[in-house]
């Protein structure tokens, strides 16, 4: 019997001081308080402008409808919370 486990890594790179910053302004509430929140997304629109400017300092000059390939190898629950999904980021929700 193995006691193995299975480990995934995942990348942070220099996004995990930029989200870290991001947490500590608020940004994400704040931009909730003023817009809410719609119960039944996925993501809220806090969020979302976060995933934004982590794809903007990520460097990256890729059309927006490739927006959720740019969290694909990130740690995005680490990044953006916890249950989020880069599926959840798609052309339709940041147009």
């Amino acid at each position: 019997m193995s006691l193995i486990e299975e480990i995934t890594v995942e990348n942070l790179d220099h996004l995990g001081i930029v989200a870290g910053l991001i947490d500590e302004i608020r940004i994400v509430e704040v931009i909730n308080q003023k817009l809410g929140v719609d119960n039944r997304e996925k993501i809220a629109t806090g969020q979302v402008i976060k995933a934004l400017i982590l794809n903007g300092l990520g460097m990256v000059s890729r059309p927006l409808y490739l927006f959720s390939q740019f969290f694909e190898d990130k740690a995005i629950e680490k990044l953006l919370g916890t249950g989020i999904n880069s599926e959840y980021l798609n052309d339709d929700k940041i147009s």
